[in-house]
Order: structure tokens, then C-alpha cells, then sequence
């Protein structure tokens, strides 16, 4: 499989096949708040306005609402931005959505820095900490259109919350249409023998690259694709590790608390190796250009090369 230019986001992906899945079931509803547009929740209200419900900029009370009807036995998608669901709202997810296991799925785009120009208030950069910390709470993050697809479809058929994290602009296509996913699954994107790269969502991407720069130095670094953060494919980690012996986490979040401390927990009781993560650490990003942000951040795909080089030279020691 090779990476090709995108041309929709996939938060533009997921509207899509929401639209389409509102043809099939006439059960499930939405909510929004006041940002349908960009998460592209529009066109599922455009064809279907009396299942459409924009609540204003109030998302503490938008999550209420969805969870009022879901309690009363229809499925309800909230939309709108990751930053805003996971943290003005965070209340009513934790009590009215993920206590009593309600059927509320979180449409959340502009994950991470894919809001860079944005800047920092946009950018959910803690919103996989603030989702994989609540008990009953499935986490998403598909990296392409075909992904994202499938996880507007996995949230809709799963019982209980669900939450999906989609990018803000288009980046690049990796899976082939009918390639299918599952809750707790992983794809292995590129096969290796010296070290396992692990992320989700946009840095996929990235570490993909990444392998491209350390092929040509002899390193064969093996890419995971980890798209359901939550329930994380603990066996596929693991036989990745147990076969190249080392690994690097590479996200589009904060180091504390994302993807890397749930596997180095992890690592550390199952199989111990030579083990990095990457994100923000422990700071603010800013508004500027995503491709920019990402290598100010460290983990572009030449600093994510840079560190495997590193983290292999360290456990040879």
C-alpha cells in the first residue's frame, strides 16, 4: 500500500457516510453545536432536518440533550470540535453519557494540531487523555477517508459510547475500499524487523515516511496503525515487540497521558524493551501551519526517523 493525496478530510468522510447511514436507519439523530459546517454534520442535517438538532454554542448542553434522547432508546451523534466535546462538555459525557453506557457517539473533527491554523484554543491536543480515562468510552482515530467510513459505521453498530477523532484538512489515502476494521483491532501498515513505530490518525502518516528515511540507513522499522486507541490491540503490540524488539509511540497529542503511556504501562508489564514516545511535551503548540507545527513539535517524520535512530542506539548500550 502507498500514500496518495487526500481529497476530503476525514471529517468530510465521516458527514458523508453519516448521510448515507441516515438513509438506512431512520432511528439514529444528531446534535450540534452551532459548528455543523465545519464538522460537516450539515449534510446530514441539510437532508434530514427533523433529526438535525443544533443546540448553539453550548456544548456541555448539547451532550445533556443527546444523552436525554438516547435514554429515551434512539442513538444520538454529537458533532463538533474534539478541544470543545472533550472539555466543555466533559461533564455530561462522564455523567449522562458513559455512567449509564448510553448510545452517544462523539463526532469530534479537528483533532490534535490538524486545527493548526486555528491555534491553541482549537487544537484538542488532551482529548485522547480526557476519552481513554472514562470507564465504558471506545476511542477512535481512523487515518484516512476509507477509515473513517468504517468508523462512522463501527460507532453507529456498537452499543454504548464511542468516541471518533477526525482531522481538519485532507492529508493522504492509505486503505483500499472494503478493507475492514474493528473495535480493539490495528492494521500493520509496513512490515519490520528492527523497531515498531506505533501511532493513529494523521502521524500514521508521518511514520510511514519515517520508515521511507530509515530503509535507506538499513533500519526496517514496522508501522502500526493502533485506529481503535480504546480498546488498544494489546496482542498485535506485543507481537510487533516480541519480533523487533523495540519500540517508538508517535502521536499527534500530549506525551503525558496518550497512546505512549498506555503502551509503555504496558511494555513495562508484559514485555520489557527499549521504549520512546512522542507528542507535545508538556506544552502548547500555536497557530501556524500544520505541516510546521508538527515538526516544531517533534514528530514529524524526520524527527520520528531521528528518534528511532536514537532509541536503537541507546538499547545497544
Amino acid at each position: 500500500m502507498s500514500l496518495v493525496k487526500a481529497k476530503q478530510a476525514t471529517r468530510r468522510a465521516f458527514g458523508g457516510r453519516l448521510l448515507e447511514l441516515g438513509a438506512e436507519n431512520p432511528d439514529f439523530v444528531v446534535f450540534e453545536s452551532d459548528l455543523g459546517k465545519s464538522s460537516q454534520s450539515n449534510l446530514f442535517g441539510n437532508a434530514y432536518p427533523d433529526r438535525y438538532f443544533n443546540m448553539g454554542i453550548a456544548e456541555l448542553n448539547t451532550v445533556g440533550a443527546a444523552a436525554g434522547m438516547a435514554a429515551g432508546g434512539r442513538t444520538a451523534f454529537v458533532a463538533g470540535y474534539s478541544v470543545f466535546l472533550t472539555m466543555r462538555a466533559m461533564e455530561a459525557v462522564r455523567s449522562f453519557v458513559a455512567y449509564p453506557k448510553l448510545n452517544v457517539k462523539l463526532y469530534a473533527s479537528h483533532g490534535g494540531l490538524t486545527a493548526a491554523i486555528d491555534g491553541v484554543t482549537h487544537q484538542g491536543s488532551e482529548d485522547i487523555a480526557f476519552m481513554t480515562s472514562i470507564p465504558n468510552m471506545k476511542v477512535l482515530v481512523p487515518a484516512d477517508s476509507v477509515a473513517a467510513r468504517a468508523a462512522c459505521e463501527l460507532a453507529l453498530e456498537t452499543p454504548g459510547p464511542v468516541f471518533v477523532r477526525l482531522m481538519r484538512d485532507p492529508l493522504y489515502e492509505f486503505y483500499e475500499d472494503g478493507e475492514k476494521f474493528q473495535i480493539g483491532g490495528s492494521k500493520v501498515a509496513r512490515k519490520g524487523t528492527d523497531i515498531t513505530i506505533a501511532s493513529y490518525g494523521d502521524i500514521v502518516f508521518q511514520a510511514l515516511q519515517a520508515a521511507d528515511i530509515l530503509a535507506e540507513k538499513g533500519i526496517e522499522a514496522e508501522i502500526l496503525d493502533l485506529y481503535s486507541v480504546k480498546p488498544v490491540d494489546r496482542e498485535a503490540v506485543l507481537a510487533s515487540v516480541r519480533k523487533t524488539g523495540a519500540m517508538l509511540v508517535a502521536e499527534n497529542h500530549q506525551q503525558r497521558n496518550g497512546l505512549g503511556y498506555d503502551l509503555s504501562n504496558l511494555l513495562l508489564k508484559e514485555e520489557p524493551v527499549p521504549f520512546d514516545n512522542l507528542g507535545l511535551a508538556d506544552r502548547f503548540a500555536e497557530s501556524g501551519n500544520y505541516f510546521g507545527l508538527i515538526d516544531q513539535q517533534g514528530f514529524s517524520a524526520a524527527k520520528i526517523a531521528e528518534a528511532a535512530e536514537r532509541l536503537l542506539q541507546k538499547g545497544k548500550r
